[in-house]
């Protein structure tokens, strides 16, 4: 089993795999209660994960890195993902993440020295109506400006 989970996620395992008829269909839910219990999925959760479905830690590997709520290390307490998809990149988001950057002094994947804040840029946030958006934790913010931006954050802190 993964080093550093408790009892409680260990049960919780063995249930969700008991769910799958097939049981390589339960590695998403699993790792989302892994990175709920640890933080994050470093390399060590990724091969025990991939010895207990009996799979080639590369396809374990392939999903961490698909999905952006599987981080692969320790997030900031606030973790700010920018959309740099076709809608927010025309509406000026990379514009945002460059004044991003620059504010926290961190580039994107970054973490604060403080651990305050991650930077990220994520491939698409399903907003494009609030173009350029981003999302801190799981709260979404649309129509950015670097003020609106601001503003934001200083509610924040």
């Amino acid at each position: 089993m993964i080093p550093g989970l408790s009892e409680k996620a260990k049960n919780k395992i063995k249930e969700i795999i008991a769910r799958y008829p097939q049981k390589q269909a339960a590695i998403l839910p699993v790792l989302r209660l892994v990175k709920e219990e640890l933080g994050f999925i470093d390399h060590e959760a990724e091969k025990f994960t991939a010895a207990l479905f009996d799979v080639h830690p590369i396809r374990v590997r392939e999903i961490v890195t698909f999905y952006s709520m599987l981080n692969q290390s320790q997030l900031g307490k606030y973790h700010i993902q920018v959309c740099s998809n076709l809608s927010c990149s025309i509406m000026g988001a990379q514009t945002l993440i460059e004044y991003l950057s620059q504010k926290l002094g961190i580039k994107p994947g970054g973490t604060t020295k403080d651990k305050k804040f991650t930077l990220s840029t994520v491939e698409c946030l399903g907003a494009c109506e609030k173009a350029p958006c981003m999302m801190i934790n799981f709260e979404y913010y649309g129509n950015l400006t670097r003020e609106k931006i601001d503003d934001i954050l200083n509610r924040l802190e």
